[in-house]
C-alpha cells in the first residue's frame, strides 16, 4: 500500500470498527497468477487481536491455493470520492479521497462443523437488519446440506496490518469545508463530506 505518514491510521479499534462498518473485502492469493475475489468478511476477537473469517466456493480458481499456511491479502475499502479542484478557494490539482484497510494474513481452512456455525454467524448478522429477516437456523435443512459441500471455510491471522484515511488533512479548513460542502450535495458522496468533517473536526 501506498501509505503517507500524514494518512496512517494505527489506532486498532479504528481498524477493527473500519473492518465491521466495511466487511465485504477483496481478498488477492498468489496462484500461477495473481488471483482476487471479492466476500464479505466477519472478524472473531476484539480490537487488541482478532482474526478474519470468511468462505470462498470450492470451483473458485482460488481453492486449489487456499491451504493451511498461504498468505492472502484482504483489502477494505470505505468512502471514497474524487474531489475536483475547482472547488477550492485557489488553483490547486484535483484529487481523490479514500481511505482502506489492508491486511497480510496467514490462511487455515475451517472444519465443516466450524464452517456452518460461521456461515450462521454471517446469516444473523446481516438479516438482523432487514425487515422481515429470513435466518439461518430457518432455512430448509436440505438446501444446506447441498449447499455446504460446495465452499469451504478458513480463518485468517494477521500478519501485517495497515490503515490509511486521506480526507484532506493538509489542506486549510476553508478548503476542507468548500470541499465537504461540494460532496454533500450528491448522494453518493455524502459520506465521503461526513468522513472529512470527523478526521479534520470540523464545525
Amino acid at each position: 500500500m501506498y501509505y503517507p505518514k500524514a494518512y496512517q491510521k494505527k489506532d486498532k479499534s479504528y481498524i477493527f470498527d473500519f473492518i465491521k462498518a466495511y466487511p465485504f473485502s477483496s481478498m488477492v492469493i498468489q496462484g500461477e497468477e495473481l488471483l482476487a475475489t471479492h466476500i464479505p468478511i466477519m472478524l472473531e476477537g476484539n480490537a487488541d487481536e482478532f482474526k478474519l473469517i470468511g468462505h470462498i466456493a470450492k470451483s473458485n480458481p482460488q481453492f486449489e491455493y487456499l491451504k493451511s499456511g498461504t498468505e492472502a491479502l484482504f483489502i477494505f475499502q470505505g468512502p471514497q470520492a474524487y474531489v475536483s479542484s475547482s472547488w477550492y478557494p485557489h488553483k490547486d490539482i484535483s484529487t481523490w479521497d479514500y481511505s482502506a484497510v489492508h491486511i497480510n494474513a496467514k490462511l487455515i481452512p475451517r472444519s465443516q462443523r466450524q464452517l456452518e456455525k460461521d456461515l450462521k454467524i454471517l446469516v444473523n448478522h446481516f438479516e438482523s437488519r432487514q425487515e422481515n429477516p429470513l435466518y439461518y437456523q430457518d432455512l430448509p435443512r436440505n438446501l444446506i446440506e447441498e449447499h455446504l459441500p460446495l465452499i469451504l471455510g478458513f480463518q485468517a491471522i494477521p500478519l501485517k496490518i495497515q490503515a490509511i484515511a486521506k480526507y484532506h488533512q493538509k489542506q486549510s479548513q476553508e478548503t476542507q469545508i468548500e470541499v465537504c460542502k461540494h460532496l454533500s450535495k450528491k448522494k453518493n458522496t455524502k459520506e465521503v463530506a461526513e468522513a472529512i468533517s470527523n478526521e479534520n473536526r470540523l464545525k
